[in-house]
């Protein structure tokens, strides 16, 4: 029987712009191999993404008892999060305001079939 093992990240101050370049990279990727390839990107949402995967994959070992090697990322998506709205001065005593977006990371990992 197959599970469904879910991971959510809430509030990760990035992006979902900047998270979702991370994220298309390892969708539909074994587990073990999308973690090895997170681990060496340059991205600063490469960690978050990486630490989340980790925590699925303890999920799918804790509870399930399902190995490592036969879980793959079924679907990995970023959405917005609430925005920040900050005030910055600027020149002739005005205001420019400043966006400090977040965003909220989830993972599904399922078994592999056996062949």
């Amino acid at each position: 029987m197959a599970h469904d093992i879910k991971a959510h990240l809430r509030f990760l101050p990035l992006s979902a712009q900047k998270v979702r370049l991370v994220v298309d990279v390892v969708r539909g990727k074994d587990a073990v191999k999308a973690i090895d390839i997170l681990r060496f990107m340059p991205q600063r949402a490469a960690k978050p993404v990486m630490k989340l995967l980790n925590s699925a994959v303890a999920n799918a070992e804790e509870n399930f008892g399902i190995s490592r090697d036969d879980l793959f990322v079924a679907t990995i998506f970023a959405d917005e999060a609430p925005t920040r709205r900050w005030r910055r001065f600027a020149a002739r005593g005005r205001f420019k305001a400043i966006l400090r977006r977040t965003s909220h990371v989830t993972v599904v990992l399922r078994e592999r079939e056996a062949a």
